[in-house]
């Protein structure tokens, strides 16, 4: 039996939970309170957020697929209609550039600009960039290794993830940081309690960064180079180029999607390693033992941990009926935790093989990076651990206030 942490409140009868997403103790530890989810009430009304979620491994998994839900909802019905309110004057940029972005669109829209990035991004165009991405890993480590310790995300795993998907887009390396800065900013919108301090800095990072692209953008199209930029300016589909807006939205959103959540995953997988007291060098003995420990990381401390639907239909799933335009969450991070699928399920275990996380999603909207974020994780954490024996963790782990993301403040080690 998982015992209920006392800042949860449960009513399996009614399936309704009372739970503050900003509590530390629950942020810090999410793991704890989705076991004892799963146990009592998989599908729940999440009182503070008003909306149902659903934890089950096989429903999560079914959702993500299913069409009668969609990332969108006003291109089948008026905001009138929904009872919706007009969107915020304060928010304009931060939703112009949202407007055209894949992770929030539905077909014909999302196949057509899917069309267009999906091939940069497949595994066998992806492996390509193996050797830099060990280069760089290699590089970043020369720098500290003498120190004896580091601080881990801001000498590492911040820097590797950005670089990479910048190199592949066409974005000058140099602006890592500033990119960073952007993207911490734009992505505050989707934390759980956001102030109106967040949605001003993440509109104003939005018009910068908008801005931003849109010079790059003219710079590709007078001249054109082998990066990713250049192939979604001057590639048609069905006789159709991407306007400047499209533009801006995907290359805002890859640039995000390409290194946020993977900074997140190399610290939360370091620490789930050290915490763990096995030995790294059984867990990249060779690339099955390291594809199997990178994907067991991946499920039990995933770094995205919710996704969004609406109803396109009135739809009835696990007995609650849902009308067309009601948004239900999908916890990606507690379906990868459920008891049916996977056996013993808050223990780290890198040799498991009993079928896939949902970390990256499924259906239309898997993650077009995965294979990507996959190659950098395979790579950078078998390097570190192999350069740097005798790790440890120096300092407690701090878990960012940021949910639904995961990540870490900072990741203090020594050696």
């Amino acid at each position: 039996m998982t015992s209920m942490p006392d800042f949860l409140h449960i009513d399996p009868t009614a399936r309704r939970v009372s739970l503050d997403g900003r509590n530390p103790a629950f942020y810090s530890d999410p793991n704890r309170v989705y076991a004892a989810l799963h146990q009592h009430c998989p599908t729940f009304f999440w009182e503070e957020q008003r909306q149902w979620f659903f934890t089950g491994y096989d429903h999560v998994n079914a959702l993500l697929r299913d069409r009668r839900f969609g990332r969108q909802i006003l291109h089948i019905a008026s905001r009138e209609e929904l009872g919706l309110a007009e969107p915020a004057a304060h928010t304009a940029h931060f939703d112009l550039a949202e407007r055209h972005s894949l992770l929030e669109i539905e077909p014909p829209e999302h196949t057509r600009l899917r069309t267009l990035v999906n091939r940069a991004f497949v595994s066998r165009h992806v492996e390509k960039m193996s050797g830099e991405i060990e280069e760089l890993a290699n590089r970043l480590i020369d720098r500290f290794e003498k120190d004896g310790q580091t601080e881990l995300l801001s000498s590492f795993a911040d820097i590797i993830p950005v670089t990479m998907i910048a190199r592949m887009i066409g974005i000058p390396e140099e602006m890592g940081p500033q990119l960073l800065k952007w993207s911490h900013d734009y992505v505050g919108m989707y934390m759980f309690k956001r102030s109106r301090a967040d949605e001003d800095a993440a509109d104003r990072s939005a018009k910068e960064f908008a801005d931003y692209v849109k010079t790059v953008i003219a710079e590709r199209r007078a001249n054109p180079r082998d990066d990713l930029l250049s192939h979604m300016i001057h590639t048609e589909h069905k006789g159709q180029f991407l306007t400047e807006d499209e533009l801006v939205s995907t290359t805002i959103v890859l640039l995000n999607a390409g290194h946020e959540a993977t900074v997140h995953q190399i610290g939360n997988s370091v620490r789930i390693i050290l915490e763990s007291g096995l030995d790294p060098a059984a867990m990249f003995a060779d690339a099955a033992t390291t594809e199997r420990t990178v994907e067991e990381t991946l499920r039990i401390c995933a770094p995205v941990h919710i996704f969004q639907r609406w109803a396109l239909e009135d739809v009835e799933v696990d007995g609650v009926t849902f009308k067309r335009g009601d948004k239900v969450s999908l916890i990606l991070a507690a379906a990868n935790l459920d008891p049916n699928k996977f056996t013993d399920p808050l223990t780290f275990k890198p040799e498991r093989n009993e079928g896939a996380n949902l970390s990256f999603g499924a259906g239309i909207h898997f993650c077009i990076g995965a294979p990507l974020a996959r190659l950098e994780l395979n790579i950078v954490l078998p390097l570190l651990f192999k350069r740097l024996p005798g790790l440890k963790i120096a300092a407690p782990p701090v878990v960012k206030d940021v949910y639904h993301f995961h990540g870490l403040e900072r990741l203090d080690l020594r050696w």
